[in-house]
């Protein structure tokens, strides 16, 4: 078995996966959270307050857990993690070695609410289980593959170099999503596939050919979409402004944590709660989700000079019947034709027997990925 981990500020995810099985099944899953505050551990839904003052703290309760249920890091065959940024070394998944944790560190500046987290999970692990060998898989692998002009900025050389470019995030998604997909059509990966990863972080991918080839997230998380509470692309000077009269600390908060659904409705960020809501500033949040993920659309069609299938994951993506129904509207005029009754039930194919574009609906296995990633990189041992 595979124990997979996603650290976060306050929290740790967690899943353990069976080897045995082609399938890679999910055995169980919970999460620490609230660390350092009024922590709580989660396993399987059982909910257990219990006093975690750190992450060394969580993990130690989450390895006391699973050794309740008769596993240990003796009987796991790895540890594996989610780690938001690989810069530009780490493009592929890999073992955890000194060197590995060195790159994944170097690349705190670029994700600094995240890699320091991940790398945390990393290092305590081995101080708790020193003989339990770990892999990390990284959110911005998948679009190495995006080319030049895609990632640079217009900006002098000099600041390239210095690591401003764009990255692309939620790759573990779409590299999930590219793997399922044949599995569920029962067809053969489309060759111009646009997929929108949506939920309270949002983005699209072109893939073509099973290769990113353009994204809408940029150097960080904040760019593209709107998104529950980041405000997705906004102009330059004016995020300049808003230092120059609110400061960098409060701006950083406006953006990432007050913006987007959130800032737009006037207090509510899940698209549930949007939904259900009639006032105009709900039902205005909600057209401008679905208006600026179709203008990002248009632009990541054209990146691969047209489409051939479309597909939805993420909690807005697989949920959102409606969200869903508003977007594929917008884009009729490619040929999509929606099957409303199969649209209300969440897919997975949702495209009428008229329609040009093939249209799914595939559920995020973001931490199945990672087990797969790490069994990949594993000698053939019995599990």
């Amino acid at each position: 078995m595979i124990l997979v981990l996603n650290a976060g500020s306050s929290s740790i995810k967690f899943a353990l996966f069976d080897t045995k099985d082609e399938a890679m099944p999910e055995v169980l899953s919970g999460m620490a959270e609230a660390i350092g505050g009024a922590s709580r551990l989660r396993v399987d839904g059982e909910a257990k307050d219990l006093p975690m003052i750190d992450h060394r703290a969580a993990l130690t309760a989450i390895l006391a857990a699973l050794d309740t249920r008769g596993i240990t890091p003796k009987t796991l065959r790895a540890a594996a993690h989610r780690v938001v940024h690989g810069g530009r070394k780490l493009t592929a998944p890999v073992r955890l070695t000194p060197e590995a944790r060195a790159e994944i560190a170097a690349c705190s500046p670029l994700a600094p609410l995240h890699n320091p987290h991940n790398l945390s999970a990393i290092e305590t692990l081995a101080e708790l289980a020193p003989d339990l060998a770990q892999f990390a898989s990284f959110d911005t692998s998948f679009h190495a593959t995006n080319p030049d002009v895609a990632t640079r900025y217009a900006i002098p050389k000099m600041m390239e170099t210095k690591g401003i470019r764009r990255y692309g995030f939620h790759g573990l998604s779409y590299a999930s999503l590219v793997r399922r997909l044949p599995e569920v059509s029962g067809e053969k990966l489309p060759s111009r596939l646009l997929a929108f990863h949506l939920g309270n972080g949002a983005s699209l991918c072109a893939i073509r050919n099973g290769q990113s080839v353009a994204t809408t997230m940029g150097y960080s998380p904040l760019d593209g979409l709107t998104m529950g509470t980041r405000s997705g692309g906004i102009d330059a000077n004016a995020v300049l402004r808003l230092v120059e009269e609110n400061g960098l600390d409060r701006t950083k908060a406006i953006l990432n944590h007050e913006s987007g659904l959130l800032g737009l409705s006037g207090g509510k960020s899940d698209m549930r709660n949007l939904m259900l809501d009639p006032s105009a500033d709900s039902a205005f949040a909600v057209e401008h989700f679905v208006y600026w993920t179709l203008r990002h659309a248009g632009s990541l069609i054209a990146a691969m000079e047209g489409v051939d299938a479309i597909a939805f994951t993420g909690g807005i993506g697989e949920n959102a019947v409606g969200v869903r129904a508003g977007i594929l509207r917008g884009l009729e005029w490619l040929g999509v034709r929606m099957n409303p009754d199969m649209n209300h039930r969440n897919g997975p194919r949702l495209h009428a027997e008229k329609s040009e574009v093939a249209l799914w609906v595939i559920p995020a296995e973001e931490e199945r990925m990672i087990a797969r990633d790490a069994c990949a990189l594993m000698e053939p041992v019995a599990a």
